[in-house]
């Protein structure tokens, strides 16, 4: 498309910042807080007038009035569409100092935005700048983007004092999202577990090795987001089985239905959050012990 296309379409940051009436700084906190959708295009901030006209009618990416909630995920979806990494840790930043705990930060905004993203890669919804079809690297930059952050903040989910025992976290050979791991791993750490996480790709019979050299370990979570990788799965707890009969695996991800489904795949069964994984291996525990 022309430059001149390019001008009728958009806005520039400032002529954005006149039509709101505000400063060009206020105008860029609200683009890099997600607060207002813009494109980076030419290396400079482009807003649609669209954008502009749902941020000025109070749109999930306007400023929320007192009292309602402020809706994160989103601000942190757009960031993350748009490949803007300071903007994204930005709304990070802004919602842990608004009182988001850290295992709210990954269940309640990390996860949804990844989430929609995906899904609306799936649905061939998302695109950005002007006529390009996304594909999967725009998907693949924002999950960059989202690593980047568990990066700075995972140290925080560390707890003092002595671990309440080993837990080891893997993906079976076929799965290649290592997201979901990392984001288990970091909340089963905030409920006082030592973790190894194996990462993504990991073939059966490397697990089972590893279990057996793991002193202390009271539980395995293995992760899977597509239905193709549910047979590995299956071997995944078959290879853990073998050589710990009495050890908790607990199956995970966004294709794992519920216990039952678990069950099927050979685990014990299933959990959707490092808190529901930790009373599963609680309860585990104690039974062992009657």
């Amino acid at each position: 498309m022309s430059e001149v296309l390019l001008e009728r379409r958009f806005l520039t940051l400032q002529e954005a910042a006149d039509e709101l009436g505000v400063h060009y700084m206020t105008a860029y906190r609200y683009v890099r807080l997600g607060l207002m959708d813009a494109d980076k295009i030419g290396g400079t901030w482009k807003v649609s007038p669209d954008a502009v006209a749902a941020f000025r009618a109070g749109s999930v990416r306007s400023p929320v009035a007192a009292g309602e909630r402020a809706p994160w995920s989103e601000r942190l979806e757009s960031r993350l569409v748009a490949g803007d990494a300071r903007g994204a840790w930005g709304v990070i930043e802004a919602a842990m100092a608004a009182g988001k705990e850290l295992d709210q930060v990954y269940l309640e905004i990390l996860t949804p935005a990844m989430v929609s993203i995906g899904e609306r890669w799936s649905t061939g919804e998302l695109d950005i700048d002007v006529d390009v079809d996304i594909d999967i690297a725009i998907e693949h930059r924002a999950s960059a983007i989202v690593m980047r952050i568990i990066g700075r903040i995972g140290h925080r989910f560390a707890r003092r004092g002595r671990a309440r025992g080993t837990v080891i976290t893997a993906a079976p050979v076929g799965e290649n999202h290592t997201l979901p791991l990392a984001m288990l791993s970091d909340l089963l750490r905030l409920e006082g577990w030592e973790v190894s996480n194996l990462g993504a790709d990991l073939p059966a019979k490397s697990l089972g090795l590893f279990v057996t050299d793991t002193p202390d370990v009271v539980a395995v979570g293995i992760s899977v987001s597509t239905e193709d990788c549910l047979a590995q799965l299956a071997e995944s707890c078959a290879a853990v089985r073998a050589v710990a009969p009495k050890l908790l695996v607990v199956a995970g991800g966004r294709v794992i239905r519920d216990d039952d489904h678990a069950r099927s795949l050979g685990a014990d069964g299933a959990a959707t959050s490092g808190q529901q994984m930790s009373l599963l291996i609680e309860e585990h525990l104690a039974t062992l012990q009657k």
